[in-house]
């Protein structure tokens, strides 16, 4: 802890609810000061990468959460070389800002967590993992059991039942998930988005769009309340 002061963090956000929870998680530490969130989004798409989560919607979560959202913008497609110059630019940004460490909602895959040190490490940041090494079944549960409310905005077809995408993630759906299907996800079967919880200071009303297949994966178009038929 630098000079006995609070580290401030910024929570890596990808709008589902491992980072919600590492968010919530992180609040309980002591000596740790939260001064915002961190999320990749696509450019053209102006969506949250992979979780296809719509911008408006992210920016939704962080006034819920009470914290600046720091967005870095991706062309699409996009090199591990681009992302790696575009996202260690604005880590560099943030630490000259003042932020000493960032926050990651990794559960047990090793190798993403050695890139994701090596990344922080160039650049002279602190990686922390709050959520790391939990059984994913029990956290499943104790998310659930705390109020979290989350939908499935990603499926993988090949590890799961695609009609499941855009449905709530709950105890009915934890139960039809295969055996082979981490229950958070961390495989990525799936993706989601937070949309209530303990951690928010009010709920984002959404409902499931447009269902579309791309790039071998189905995706759930989130829709905001304000723009629900």
């Amino acid at each position: 802890m630098p000079n006995g002061s609070e580290l401030r963090v910024l929570v890596s956000w990808s709008s589902g609810k491992d980072s919600a929870w590492t968010l919530y998680r992180l609040r309980d530490l002591f000596q740790v000061r939260i001064v915002g969130l961190i999320t990749t989004l696509n450019r053209s798409a102006k969506r949250v990468a992979m979780h296809a989560v719509r911008e408006e919607l992210v920016e939704a979560q962080a006034q819920a959460v009470g914290l600046p959202l720091r967005k870095v913008w991706l062309p699409a497609p996009c090199s591990n070389a681009e992302y790696e110059r575009l996202f260690g630019a604005a880590l560099q940004e943030a630490k000259a800002q003042g932020v000493q460490a960032v926050a990651f909602g990794d559960l047990f895959l090793e190798d993403v967590r050695a890139y994701r040190e090596r990344l922080l490490e160039s650049v002279g940041l602190m990686p922390l993992f709050p959520l790391w090494g939990q059984e994913t079944h029990r956290l499943a549960q104790e998310m659930l059991e705390a109020g979290l409310e989350a939908y499935l905005t990603c499926v993988d077809p090949q590890q799961m039942d695609p009609t499941l995408v855009g449905c709530r993630y709950d105890t009915e759906l934890l139960r039809r998930l295969p055996p082979t299907v981490d229950p958070c996800g961390e495989r990525g079967e799936f993706h989601t988005f937070a949309a209530a919880g303990p951690m928010f200071a009010q709920p984002i009303r959404v409902s499931p769009g447009e269902i579309v297949c791309r790039d071998g994966f189905v995706f759930a178009d989130l829709l905001p309340q304000d723009q629900q038929a």
